[in-house]
């Protein structure tokens, strides 16, 4: 009996300085921490979708250069050509709405060969950016911009209106891949694909731009008509899906 009492002795007095503790404290905090972790074996794979489309829409630019020996006759100059390339292109059917005039510019032309510089006169640029939706107009534009004063051709490039409809049927061409290359994969392997849980995209493909420059024909003959080819555009969808490993 003294053994028990002994070994109970400290227990009692735990329990009781705990109980004083509590009323005079408050109850004691604590805490529980629950940490999951998981482990999700992922498989990717990756598709591509073409669709070659005809363009339909281009856009081009076309400037002026012009030398005065003040900024006002240099002003004049280039004002008076692009207002007339401006109405020639409109008379062959291109909106107001599609053609936006662009750096326009005035410079001073310094002579430094004296002990000062001094101002000898006056170079002054500007650019129209045209928007052609009558494909088959393109090469008539160019020749009126030329006829009528554009001395600088920039470059052209061909594109889709409809973009969003061509894009659409490449990426649904390279989603078809890339399940189809999945369950291939899947069924070789002996895996089983669970739940598709990413999806990423990219585009590439278009038409390049073609550079041009308008130049006088050789021996001051009449300048030879344009003749450019849209040609046609590929639109390039790349997609990867990512597939959960049962």
């Amino acid at each position: 009996m003294r053994t028990i009492a002994t070994v109970a002795a400290p227990i009692l007095i735990f329990f009781f300085l705990l109980f004083a503790y509590t009323k005079i404290a408050g109850p004691i905090p604590f805490s529980v921490t629950s940490v999951t972790t998981t482990k999700t074996d992922t498989f990717n794979v990756t598709g591509e979708g073409f669709v070659a489309a005809k363009p339909d829409i281009a856009t081009l630019n076309v400037g002026i250069q012009a030398q005065g020996s003040t900024v006002k006759a240099a002003q004049d100059q280039i004002n008076a050509a692009i207002n007339k390339v401006a109405e020639a292109i409109k008379k062959l059917g291109v909106e107001q709405k599609d053609i936006q005039t662009q750096n326009y510019q005035i410079n001073p032309n310094y002579d430094f060969q004296g002990p000062t510089q001094r101002i000898t006169g006056y170079s002054a640029s500007t650019n129209l950016s045209i928007k052609v939706r009558k494909i088959d107009l393109v090469n008539q534009v160019i020749d009126e911009a030329t006829a009528n004063g554009a001395n600088l051709v920039g470059s052209i490039s061909f594109d889709v209106d409809d973009k969003a409809k061509v894009e659409n049927e490449a990426r649904q061409k390279a989603v078809e891949t890339a399940k189809k290359k999945a369950e291939n994969a899947a069924k070789i392997a002996g895996f089983r694909l669970g739940r598709l849980v990413n999806y990423s995209e990219n585009f590439g493909g278009g038409p390049e731009p073609i550079l041009l420059r308008a130049m006088a024909a050789p021996g001051g003959g009449e300048k030879p008509d344009t003749s450019i080819e849209p040609g046609s555009s590929e639109i390039k969808v790349v997609v990867t899906l990512s597939y959960e490993i049962l």
